[in-house]
């Protein structure tokens, strides 16, 4: 009998093979893909969050678990569309123009995935005018800036002011986060959300829908 416990247990401890095998097994006993995420990937990964907010795990432990929920999520994705189970909601997630950044980003996305947000990863250096065409054609429902740079911050104002000229800043809910960054910054640019780290960044995703 599949064990989602020993699934979330595998994500916590960065059991790649584990984690496979897990959701694998849950899979081929016919358990609705919706429960396996929830139950399994999602489980692990909150716990992932609260022991890297509270200084238990590092970002490598983070990375490794992260890479444990992807390696099992690549088995459960095309199951997940064909059953018709929604995401909690799409994100768009990008570093902004003229940052070359990408492991907070990375990390950001890899957390929100494991709890079950659909995500689109821009990329580094994404310019304002390329995001408010993104905006544009797709359907995400929140847009996650990230900078690491002093230099690169005043991009994501920017960003927001492309947004709002081009009628689009009602579309979309933005949450800003990056080592320089802060909740004064976010409210003086007219963000929607700030997130001082990954874990806290699934909070304030959760928290803008």
């Amino acid at each position: 009998m599949a064990d989602l416990e020993a699934l979330a247990q595998a994500i916590i401890g960065g059991k790649k093979d584990q984690a496979e095998a897990h959701t694998r097994q849950a899979i081929d006993e016919g358990m609705p893909p919706g429960d396996i995420l929830n139950g399994g990937l999602v489980a692990g990964m909150n716990v992932v969050g609260q022991k890297f907010k509270a200084n238990e795990f590092y970002v490598p432990e983070v990375l490794i678990a992260a890479r444990a929920m992807k390696a099992a999520m690549e088995h459960l994705r095309p199951l997940l569309a064909e059953s018709g189970t929604q995401p909690v909601a799409r994100v768009s997630i990008g570093t902004v123009k003229g940052d070359l950044h990408d492991i907070g980003k990375n990390l950001v996305a890899m957390m929100l995935e494991g709890a079950g947000f659909e995500i689109q990863d821009l990329g580094v250096d994404v310019k304002p005018e390329k995001i408010v065409e993104i905006v544009q054609n797709n359907n995400a429902n929140i847009l996650a800036l990230s900078a690491l740079l002093t230099t690169t911050m005043p991009a994501m104002k920017e960003t927001i002011d492309a947004l709002t000229a081009a009628g689009l800043r009602d579309k979309v809910r933005v949450m800003i986060g990056g080592a320089p960054v802060t909740q004064n910054y976010a409210d003086e640019i007219g963000a929607d959300g700030y997130a001082p780290d990954a874990a806290s960044a699934v909070e304030c995703a959760h928290s803008l829908i």
